[in-house]
């Protein structure tokens, strides 16, 4: 199976409470001025992860580092569309979301980066967000195809977008690498067209 199929993502998790957490909270617009996505882990939950003195809190992100798991509440990544924010918890490390709820251009940066973004009921996040808390090495999975969340001797019954869904089993999720894969028929019928010419 090709590497770009993304059947399942699975690691240990972080619970990253509150909702209508916001682009800006996740990826502070003052650092969109630089000119690639390279440093965007840094920048992750920049303020909330710092105190007045600007040394790191007890912010879950510093709590829970390495885990690839985000588990967030309502209406989450609400507020601009900047795709800054997915691709900030990305290169943090975050492989998969689950979630209450998302906020519609959000999980498709999600979907355009590879990130399945499953939703599930208050109580079920609620819940894996405690269990997280009490067993912070233990270990999620992720299934895109069963739409599914198993963790302990727990299985939620997710759900995720048809769109995603089929963009992420399908292999079709990353528009670059299917842009260069069809280059050869790009520009073999950019040659048949009278006006195109080539350089």
């Amino acid at each position: 199976m090709s590497e770009n199929h993304i059947t399942e993502v699975g690691g240990t998790g972080v619970p990253i409470p509150g909702d209508d957490i916001d682009t800006d909270q996740i990826l502070p617009a003052r650092f969109m001025k630089e000119v690639t996505f390279d440093n965007m882990a840094d920048y992750l939950f920049y303020d909330a992860r710092r105190d007045a003195d600007g040394e790191f809190n007890d912010h879950p992100l510093n709590r829970f580092e390495g885990a690839s798991i985000a588990v967030v509440n309502t209406n989450f990544g609400c507020g601009s569309s900047r795709e800054h924010a997915p691709q900030a918890m990305m290169r943090w490390g975050v492989d998969g979301v689950v979630g209450e709820s998302f906020a519609e251009i959000f999980a498709d940066n999600c979907k355009s980066l590879g990130i399945p973004a499953v939703t599930a009921s208050h109580e079920e996040v609620t819940h894996l967000q405690e269990w997280i808390e009490d067993n912070p090495d233990g270990e999620i999975e992720i299934d895109v195809e069963e739409e599914t969340v198993t963790y302990g001797e727990n299985v939620i019954e997710g759900e995720i977008d048809d769109a995603m869904k089929e963009a992420l089993v399908d292999g079709i999720w990353d528009t670059t690498t299917l842009m260069y894969s069809n280059l050869s028929k790009v520009e073999e019928t950019a040659g048949k067209l009278p006006y195109v010419t080539s350089d």
